[in-house]
């Protein structure tokens, strides 16, 4: 049996494979927020659970987090769930478990996952981009994760916003420190945030928004016409740069269906080719890729 837990920033997934890949339990529960000690005690207890008991867990469990493993100080960094950052989590959740634990960015499993046997299964190059809590990316190539040397491949989210119009200099406050992160436009906390400071109502979630503006809410619509093109631009930036066979969007964003149309519609106006035969695919696992990638370590 192979135990994976997707560590996000609101929820907490696990699942239990057996040794052909085929799902034999799954639970969820939410994220306990900004508290480290009790985030440990969730993962290690769902963990438990799914294999049936301390003593049934496998010989490994993996873990995909928000963030990634310095491999200087072997420290969490880069974690959109700030209570992360500077932690050993590896070495506590092992301690809690009485296991090995393998982390990986929940980006890295995603692309895995696709990669494998999902939507991108059968390409050379597979870019995996998360649209949830946070933005980020994996890369898969020939069937390999390329982690990169100071294992940040993929951290699309935190190269600022390409070719940013006038209202969009300096960009919202990131957590990174930085301003006008790509996260900060194309996340769902970005999209709502964008909403409300345009008239919106703030206490709307993306969700709320994209079915407002399947109504006709013109507001709502307009939102969603600004993120469809920060959203070509920033894939554009990626397509430039790795031009890779297929774009697998992840994340709750990624359930919105107008993208798939409106992004190649949009895109070739930044990318450096003549002819773009990307191609933009919706995920095959849906929000069980990151946590199916995570058994999979």
């Amino acid at each position: 049996m192979r135990i994976g837990i997707d560590l996000g920033g609101t929820k907490i997934e696990g699942i239990a494979l057996d040794e052909g890949g085929r799902e034999r339990a799954r639970r969820r529960r939410p994220t306990p927020q900004g508290d480290y000690a009790a985030t440990v005690a969730a993962v290690a207890e769902l963990a438990t659970e799914l294999a049936g008991g301390q003593a049934a867990l496998p010989d490994h469990v993996g873990v995909g987090i928000p963030g990634i493993v310095s491999r200087r100080t072997g420290l969490v960094k880069n974690a959109n769930s700030t209570c992360l950052i500077g932690r050993p989590l590896d070495r506590d959740l092992a301690a809690a478990l009485g296991r090995p634990v393998r982390l990986e960015n929940d980006a890295n499993c995603f692309a895995v996952s696709e990669a494998a046997d999902g939507a991108g299964a059968g390409a050379k190059v597979v870019f995996g981009a998360i649209l949830g809590t946070g933005v980020g990316a994996g890369l898969v190539i020939e069937g390999r994760l390329l982690a990169g040397r100071n294992a940040i491949a993929g951290e699309w989210g935190h190269n600022s916003m390409p070719w940013p119009e006038d209202d969009e200099r300096p960009g919202p406050a990131c957590y990174c420190g930085l301003r006008g992160c790509i996260e900060t436009f194309l996340s769902g906390p970005g999209l709502a945030a964008d909403h409300a400071c345009r008239g919106g109502t703030a206490r709307l979630a993306a969700k709320e928004i994209v079915d407002l503006a399947a109504t006709g809410d013109t507001l709502a619509m307009a939102t969603l016409d600004r993120y469809e093109h920060r959203l070509a631009r920033a894939l554009a930036h990626a397509v430039n740069i790795l031009d890779p066979d297929v774009i697998v969007l992840g994340g709750g964003l990624s359930n919105i269906d107008r993208l798939y149309t409106a992004i190649p519609r949009l895109w070739s106006a930044w990318i450096f080719s003549d002819t773009v035969d990307t191609r933009l695919v919706r995920n095959v696992h849906g929000d069980s890729s990151g946590v199916r990638g995570a058994a999979w370590l």
